[in-house]
């Protein structure tokens, strides 16, 4: 009878060790900053929704408009960080803008604006910055390697 019982070998004998390996590391290479793609996207589902949250669709309808294109943005990017992390994290000096004009929007993009939306913007802005610098400074430290 043929033995049909499967030996367990160590897979470094194998000759497509060393190009698995290889092709490990360029799969997992750049996801040094896979913990913030989460809160980036749900910061920009709260920015796209934000203004029926607090609100504030009747009284400042340009911010309404505003706020859901740049939650749909910072969706967009979060999703680009998961998909292709290589490649978009040259992005996060982007988020790093984004968040900047989130904070001063609400006094060029709003007409005369209240405290919450000033609030829910500077807010949302400064966790877009803090966030996009995040990923910057891990993005730059991965190339530096």
């Amino acid at each position: 009878m043929a033995n049909v019982s499967h030996t367990r070998s160590d897979l470094g004998s194998h000759p497509d060790a060393p190009e698995m390996r290889a092709r490990y590391d360029r799969v997992l290479g750049g996801r040094d900053v896979a913990l913030v793609d989460g809160p980036v996207f749900l910061l920009g589902l709260y920015c796209a929704v934000s203004p029926w949250i607090l609100h504030f669709t009747t009284s400042q309808p340009s911010l309404v408009a505003h706020n859901l294109i740049i939650g749909i943005a910072i969706g967009l990017l979060a999703l680009g960080f998961t998909r292709a992390p290589e490649r978009m994290y040259g992005l996060s000096g982007a988020m790093c803008a984004i968040g900047v004009w989130m904070i001063v929007s609400p006094w060029i993009v709003g007409s005369g604006p209240d405290r919450g939306v000033i609030w829910n913007n500077v807010v949302i802005g400064a966790l877009t910055l803090m966030l996009g610098t995040a990923c910057a400074v891990t993005a730059a430290r991965s190339r530096r390697r």
